[in-house]
């Protein structure tokens, strides 16, 4: 079995409608998308503390997972999640944004820190590990963007407008290597991420 078999995606994001559009949930934005690209819907489960879609592979079902709980608590969803259907740390991938990567940068990677994300920090203590897959989509700093903004502030706020198309961009890449990653290929999912240089079609 590949080292890669991930049987279990969460967005992270914040539940409401106020914060649909901000930074913060770019990882509900791309677990949309992937309900799409897919074919399936995501339908209420309370006993999993979120909003739950399946899909089938080749090698089996996959669930999508949109924690209900605040990000802060993103943990409890998928422990529960990964429980009940015996689904270990290591096929897990998370969606989530990341400050320190420029808007538009997307990068894969597995285990590691949290780097202050309250969202991974609660998976990481929830599931007693780091060792899940990361898909790390890039929103900026505000120092690093120039803006005079709290971090807490910055992620609470939708993307600057010219953010939004290198945003949109990365995500498309990332849907084409989520595919790749749910086939095994762990180099073909991380080179599907690159920008595409200047010339490129």
């Amino acid at each position: 079995m590949s080292d890669t078999n991930i049987r279990l995606i969460v967005g992270l994001g914040n539940p409401g409608a106020q914060y649909e559009a901000t930074r913060h949930n770019v990882g509900f934005w791309l677990a949309d998308q992937l309900a799409g690209d897919y074919k399936t819907s995501f339908t209420v489960e309370p006993s999993f503390f979120g909003l739950v879609a399946k899909f089938k592979t080749i090698d089996g079902n996959v669930y999508l997972l949109k924690p209900s709980t605040y990000m802060n608590r993103s943990g409890q969803a998928v422990r529960a999640l990964a429980q009940f259907y015996k689904i270990a740390v290591e096929e897990i991938l998370v969606l989530h944004d990341e400050l320190d990567l420029p808007p538009g940068q997307m990068k894969l990677k597995k285990g590691g820190g949290h780097a202050g994300h309250n969202g991974l920090r609660d998976i990481q203590a929830q599931m007693g590990s780091p060792d899940f897959w990361r898909l790390r989509i890039g929103v900026g700093h505000p120092r690093t963007l120039g803006l005079n903004q709290q971090v807490a502030d910055y992620v609470l706020h939708m993307p600057r407008k010219e953010d939004m198309p290198l945003i949109e961009s990365g995500l498309s890449r990332c849907r084409v290597s989520v595919a790749a990653l749910l086939k095994g290929d762990k180099n073909l999912a991380s080179r599907a991420l690159a920008e595409p240089k200047d010339g490129d079609k």
